[in-house]
């Protein structure tokens, strides 16, 4: 597989709470109701218009695309001022950008990606690491009580752990490749139907000031997370110093398989 293009994937804030059903005719928050700042959302600046195939498409499919299906037609965004709105097109491949949604798959690839680098440190000692215990502690007949042949042993209190933890222990496991590339279309599909994907023709900033992106994607209501992908390994500067001290942008090349 080979994803050509840039792409930026966005996280969004969980929306206000819904306290009526969405299938009622009702409002969804009483006008009576009172909630915090953190549980509303915040206003919309920007939001991209719907695709209109009668402009200009600069980019296509390079891979044929199968008869029973279609090409994805999304716009072109641009970074170069704060509300430019899109202009062009692209075609985005069905065979990556509408897939059927595999959850399962895109489960057992973000359990994956958890444990890739997980090393348990846990470690505990055994009975012959355990301080004392040299001795006996009592005869073995004529007391009365259990026998016993050493203080270290797991039935005694601060004696050795019987099948206990010996680390470090690594959680690393590798998936088939087909797996990995089938939970990654899958992402890719779910964030481009939830409007949370977006094609842009380059990643060039007139700017290096950080704020000036969170304006842009706060302006545009791209979400406080963002993740841009570029096929080149060579960042322009400006997107460089931008995102170099950022929590919140990450800026990552693209891997060709």
């Amino acid at each position: 597989m080979m994803l050509r293009g840039l792409l930026l994937t966005c996280a969004r804030r969980a929306p206000g709470i819904r306290l009526v059903s969405s299938f009622s005719n009702e409002p969804a928050i009483p006008a009576n109701l009172i909630l915090p700042p953190g549980l509303k959302d915040g206003p919309i600046k920007f939001q991209r218009p719907p695709v209109d195939l009668s402009r200009p498409l600069v980019r296509s499919c390079k891979h044929p695309v199968p008869p029973h299906l279609s090409a994805q037609t999304v716009w072109l965004e641009t970074l170069d001022e704060q509300e430019e709105e899109p202009t062009s097109l692209v075609q985005l491949h069905p065979d990556v950008f509408n897939v059927p949604p595999r959850i399962d798959i895109l489960h057992q690839v973000a359990i994956w990606q958890r444990n890739f680098k997980r090393i348990s440190y846990a470690k505990t000692k055994t009975r012959a690491e355990v301080r004392g215990g040299g001795r006996k502690p009592w005869a073995q007949k004529g007391t009365g009580r259990a026998r016993q042949g050493s203080i270290r042993s797991p039935l005694w209190r601060g004696g050795g752990v019987a099948h206990g933890p010996r680390g470090p222990t690594s959680y690393y496991y590798m998936l088939p490749m087909k797996v990995r590339a089938l939970g990654l279309k899958t992402a890719l599909t779910m964030k481009l139907a939830q409007n949370d994907l977006f094609i842009i023709d380059s990643i060039e900033i007139p700017s290096p000031d950080p704020q000036y992106l969170v304006d842009l994607f706060k302006r545009r209501n791209w979400g406080e997370s963002v993740l841009i992908v570029d096929v080149n390994e060579d960042m322009p500067d400006n997107i460089l110093g931008a995102t170099i001290d950022s929590k919140k942008i990450n800026l990552i090349p693209a891997i060709e398989y």
